[in-house]
């Protein structure tokens, strides 16, 4: 059995826990996935499972709060058991050097802040949910998505995320 513990802002992250869920599901796995906030509240048992998947969104270089706490509160499980990262990121869709530097920055603050070290970090490309955005926030993200010379209209989610890549990552993981 597989915990898929997942934290999201927009709602991207939460896709993406999805599709890991169903991906697995379809190899023949028995999955079970829950929001952070609900896993930690239910004082879940890290160690009645065979492996473990941890997905949170980066935003400005953090995790989301409910995430860092299940990943501090059941360190000592995680630690002991097969696990994989994900890290979902608008960073991820680029090249861009100092992104990614910001990106395993941001993993290591993370690992040094839960005492967590995964077994294996994978960066997924993330989404403009402007769907999901208030006023400021679409303007924000406009912003970032002109400094990068990305073209997104600002009335429709553009979605980054390599499914293909992501798949073969998850299979990678499990047959590991």
């Amino acid at each position: 059995m597989i915990l898929i513990v997942y934290a999201t802002t927009e709602g991207q992250t939460r896709k993406v826990a999805r599709f890991c869920a169903d991906e697995l599901a379809g190899m023949g796995e028995g999955v079970e996935l829950l929001p952070a906030a609900e896993a930690r509240a239910e004082d879940t048992d890290t160690r009645a499972y065979d492996a473990l998947i941890l997905a949170g969104s980066v935003h400005a270089g953090r995790y989301q709060s409910d995430l860092v706490d299940f990943a501090r509160t059941h360190a000592g499980g995680l630690n002991t058991a097969g696990t994989l990262f994900l890290s979902v990121s608008l960073a991820a869709a680029g090249e861009d050097p100092d992104d990614w530097k910001g990106l395993e920055e941001g993993v290591a603050r993370f690992t040094a802040k839960t005492g967590w070290t995964p077994g294996r970090v994978v960066h997924v490309a993330g989404a403009f949910r402007f769907s999901e955005y208030d006023f400021f926030k679409s303007w924000a993200m406009r912003w970032i998505a002109a400094q990068k010379d990305q073209e997104i209209d600002p009335h429709k989610d553009k979605e980054y995320t390599d499914w293909g890549a992501l798949r073969a990552e998850l299979r990678a993981w499990r047959d590991g």
